[in-house]
């Protein structure tokens, strides 16, 4: 079966979406399935499955700024790739984001399957919701990944969607861990307000004086948070970094720090701690919640909350018991959420889609709940 995945944001910038797309590749290939990534690139392409569309262009969207590529050149070479190669099915990742993804629904050469990742608010599905809509009734089944997304399409889009989970590779080679003298916090993501690293970095001046902050990535935010601390020596600026690299910070560091405020749709950096064995501390908001269970698999903290997030993060920091019962558990909990798994269940939707049948239910539950035990 032939496969073309399309991703609309560029493959040369850290993204959740691309990382899932990326990863959801290698899993099918290993299991048979000839899986080919279009999406734009701002440089050269991760690796030999994909097929470049262009480079990206700087566009806001769910309050950040997201690497697409709508010019009409990255258009036409999208709808090049997909005459040229002849896919069995398309699965589109945002079917809606402005660009390939959504020429590829208009143009439909296959069977369509759609998975929607966006949650929170989109003032495209409210303001623009005929021109959404008619696009959206082009896909051939619908799949969001979390039950904020799903609640986000079926309100402005209409339509049914079934949920499935984001996945995380336990099969990634692991790295050598980044090894640290004194306690270390590790954050990784874009500087950007929604991602509260400001409230992280006021936690800091609650904390002991030898407790140390690993900061990766940039974004418009960088310099004004760089200027928060008054420059303090216990936080180390990393800029972008690789995916080894942030595989290897996170096996050092002692706890992971995700203080997001809101926009999130699914924690998949979360699952990547747990299978790095690290334990995490986290804002409470439900996107975390239904992948890290509270007080099992990570400690939540209430969003915007710096003494509240500091005497969260204190207690992993100094309490051994407290860091080994949520590595445990956390490492049980990625388990779950293989993106094996994962394939698995797409491949049987692109078995049906091919073959121009209905859509069969899944054989077992796709997506486990913040409820599960």
């Amino acid at each position: 079966m032939r496969v073309g995945l399309v991703c609309p944001y560029s493959l040369t910038i850290p993204g959740g979406v691309q990382g899932q797309v990326m990863g959801l590749a290698r899993s099918l290939r290993r299991m048979g399935v000839e899986a080919r990534v279009l999406a734009p690139c701002d440089g050269p392409p991760p690796d030999e499955s994909v097929t470049p569309l262009g480079n990206s262009l700087p566009t806001a969207a769910n309050g950040s700024i997201a690497p697409l590529a709508p010019d009409p050149p990255a258009q036409l070479r999208t709808i090049r790739v997909l005459r040229d190669e002849q896919f069995d099915v398309i699965h589109i990742h945002e079917p809606l984001a402005p660009g390939p993804t959504n020429t590829a629904a208009v143009m439909k050469s296959a069977p369509l399957l759609g998975t929607f990742h966006r949650a929170g608010h989109s003032t495209a599905y409210q303001y623009l919701r005929p021109i959404v809509q008619a696009v959206a009734n082009r896909l051939d089944h619908r799949c969001a990944v979390s039950e904020d997304a799903r609640r986000l399409a079926q309100e402005q889009l209409g339509g049914q969607y079934e949920l499935v989970f984001n996945g995380v590779e336990l099969e990634a080679p692991s790295a050598e861990p980044i090894e640290t003298s004194q306690p270390t916090i590790f954050f990784v993501g874009r500087h950007e307000p929604r991602k509260g690293l400001g409230i992280l970095i006021d936690a800091l001046q609650h904390l002991p004086p030898e407790v140390r902050l690993w900061v990766g990535g940039d974004g418009p935010e960088t310099e004004a948070l760089k200027a928060q601390p008054g420059n303090d020596h216990r936080v180390e600026w990393l800029g972008r970094i690789s995916d080894a690299e942030k595989q290897a910070r996170l096996q050092g560091a002692d706890v992971f720090c995700a203080p997001s405020l809101f926009g999130e749709s699914f924690g998949v950096v979360l699952l990547e701690a747990m299978a790095a064995r690290t334990p995490i501390v986290a804002s409470d908001l439900d996107a975390y919640a239904i992948v890290a269970r509270p007080g099992r698999d990570a400690l939540l903290s209430e969003p915007g909350d710096a003494a509240a997030l500091a005497v969260t993060l204190k207690r992993v920091l100094y309490d051994p018991d407290t860091a080994g019962a949520l590595v445990e558990s956390g490492l049980d909990r990625a388990q779950q959420f293989s993106m094996d798994k994962l394939a698995s269940r797409y491949i049987e939707i692109y078995a049906d889609l091919a073959a121009r049948r209905p859509v069969r239910a899944p054989k077992r539950q796709s997506s486990p709940t913040k409820a599960e035990s």
